[in-house]
């Protein structure tokens, strides 16, 4: 990847994130209760915010892009391809079960069912994602981005775990969701060589 090509997926992932989040963060309040605008000039400084936030989340999303980017680097170069791919698939799986249950057994007050949804929420998208991924480059393509799609994806919404309030989560998730996703799905078309 050269530097014009990781540019133009800096910008375009901050763009999404920031479009995702501004959707998300005006779709978000009619699910409790409204915000009341008083003028223009609310919901103009109220989407500035959530631009800003989406950027923010963007350039997290990024973050765990490239550290995948490195451990899948690194790692195809100390294990067998399979081997790998079984290593994925199982910490994708510890992710979604840490998520679902593990939370609610350490203690904590809040509701298991948000988490199971939230869990489910993410696998339902990570599959979604793969099959497109998949489709668009081959069949090798499933286990990487379950993997990058549920337990990066995991990881880096952990501060927004520790919140413990379901909306705030979600305005975290929704938005590293679509980024990564975007990420993934952009990849083998910036990697994909120029003929001449």
């Amino acid at each position: 990847m050269n530097l014009k090509n990781w540019s133009k997926l800096f910008f375009k992932t901050l763009l999404v994130g920031a479009i995702v989040s501004i959707i998300t963060g005006f779709v978000l309040p009619f699910s409790r209760e409204s915000i009341s605008f008083k003028d223009v000039s609310d919901v103009l400084f109220y989407m500035l915010i959530l631009f800003g936030f989406g950027a923010m989340t963007s350039v997290y999303s990024q973050l765990g892009f490239f550290a995948y980017m490195i451990l899948n680097y690194t790692a195809t170069g100390v294990f067998s391809r399979k081997v790998w791919q079984y290593i994925q698939l199982v910490l994708a799986v510890l992710a979604l079960l840490e998520v679902m249950f593990f939370r609610s057994f350490v203690g904590r007050e809040h509701s298991q069912t948000a988490d199971i949804l939230l869990g489910s929420g993410i696998l339902i998208i990570a599959i979604i994602v793969a099959y497109f991924k998949a489709k668009a480059t081959n069949a090798t393509a499933w286990v990487p981005t379950i993997f990058f799609m549920t337990a990066v994806t995991i990881v880096e919404m952990v501060g927004g775990l520790q919140i413990n309030v379901n909306n705030a989560t979600v305005f975290i998730v929704v938005p590293l969701l679509a980024c990564n996703a975007y990420q993934i799905l952009i990849l083998h078309k910036l990697l994909k060589p120029k003929k001449s």
